[in-house]
């Protein structure tokens, strides 16, 4: 049987047309939903949906497809999906973005971040409002979910006594170290973004950084705001990019040219805590 949801994502809702069972999967799925809460989705009356879902997707396709809808949902509001972690500076409350593809470091540095008293934001998507009122980008919200790989968390961290048996992978969201990334605090102001590249020797201790010009830096972010859509479903042959037409492509080509020449995009490499040594310069530059 079939109902109608209405789901919050950070204050913008999306009506959903799926069968019963999405009730059943939301409390788990909606760490893995950007700007969403595990009691942000409730039964409405029928209306007009934004979304139907088709009754032979799983539970991982269904978010995929309601993950590509609050893309476009947020595009309109000039808000990107970002993949990329967010941490919270300790002291100001501000927000730095580290981006990068799977496996390039984001959560490892960010685990050396939170060991200096920084706070995770959001694990692996992060709502990226471009165009505030008051100034420059904020971050609305993003997952909750924090996912780390087994194998680099014991490399990096061996103080943390994390066992060498178990899933490959496991959240890290429950630790008093992260934040609610759905969107019920005040957005935070970015003062910082960077590319990730955690050096596989760990002699590389001190970190390295450097600028990327504008135009390189719209590419990354053009790349990085595609993370919803650039997704393949496993039991479905639907292509999530048409979410967006060309008026919506162009709108957020436009977002992240703007976005690039408003917001320095630094490239950092090294060690976890180099890479953190480096983020804090950043947060705080010297005078």
């Amino acid at each position: 049987m079939r109902h109608t949801f209405r789901v919050d994502s950070a204050g913008r809702e999306l009506v959903v047309v799926a069968p019963g069972q999405l009730a059943a999967w939301w409390p788990d799925m909606s760490s893995h939903v950007p700007g969403a809460s595990a009691d942000g989705m409730a039964h409405i009356a029928d209306m007009r949906a934004d979304l139907t879902v088709p009754s032979a997707l799983g539970p991982h396709d269904t978010r995929r497809l309601i993950n590509a809808s609050l893309h476009r949902l947020h595009l309109r509001h000039d808000t990107l999906s970002v993949h990329a972690t967010t941490l919270e500076h300790p002291s100001t409350g501000e927000a730095v973005l580290l981006l990068g593809g799977h496996g390039a470091g984001k959560s490892v540095t960010a685990m050396a971040l939170t060991a200096r008293g920084w706070r995770v934001i959001s694990g692996d998507v992060t709502l990226l409002d471009t165009t505030p009122s008051n100034g420059p980008p904020r971050v609305r919200g993003g997952t909750r979910a924090f996912v780390v790989r087994r194998a680099p968390v014991r490399r990096w961290f061996p103080q943390l006594g994390v066992d060498a048996d178990g899933p490959e992978k496991f959240d890290l969201a429950g630790c008093a170290d992260f934040t609610d990334g759905s969107g019920s605090g005040e957005p935070r102001r970015v003062v910082a973004a960077a590319v990730v590249d955690v050096d596989g020797d760990p002699a590389a201790s001190e970190g390295h950084r450097e600028r990327v010009d504008s135009h390189t830096a719209a590419t990354v972010w053009l790349r990085a705001s595609a993370h919803l859509i650039d997704r393949v479903l496993e039991r479905s042959d639907m292509v999530l990019r048409h979410v967006e037409d060309a008026d919506a492509v162009r709108r957020r080509a436009g977002l992240v040219r703007a976005l690039a020449r408003t917001l320095p995009l630094s490239a950092l490499r090294g060690s976890p805590s180099g890479v953190a040594d480096q983020v804090e310069r950043l947060a705080i530059p010297t005078s």
